[in-house]
């Protein structure tokens, strides 16, 4: 399958940019292709599709628990995909929004829609 990378391991357990810049994310999204992890389009910063933007991996699959569902950018749209490497989701006791700490308490007025 094209931009799809079975083999590629997650580059963490959170949104790669979000960690180097002391960010949040509501929820996590894992690419296909490489295994970056970056956070969704409701979050404030949509790391995952900056990712795929700069770089033309279309495809990311769910990175929260009890998600398996894959989406494609280029042709928004659900998609499937094969099993990746694991781990498949971000640590159960990593909460959503998260990180833990970082999460200011008017979270909820930032998403976008």
């Amino acid at each position: 399958m094209k931009h799809v990378n079975p083999a590629a391991k997650p580059s963490g357990t959170g949104c790669l940019e979000c960690e180097q810049s002391e960010g949040w994310w509501f929820h996590l999204r894992r690419c296909a292709e490489c295994g970056h992890i970056g956070c969704c389009d409701s979050s404030p910063s949509r790391h995952a599709n900056e990712h795929y933007r700069s770089t033309g991996h279309a495809v990311i699959q769910s990175f929260e628990p009890g998600e398996s569902w894959f989406w494609n950018f280029e042709s928004s749209s659900v998609a499937d995909g094969p099993a990746l490497a694991p781990p498949h989701h971000h640590p159960v006791t990593q909460p959503a929004p998260g990180p833990e700490g970082r999460v200011p308490e008017n979270w909820q007025s930032l998403l976008h829609r």
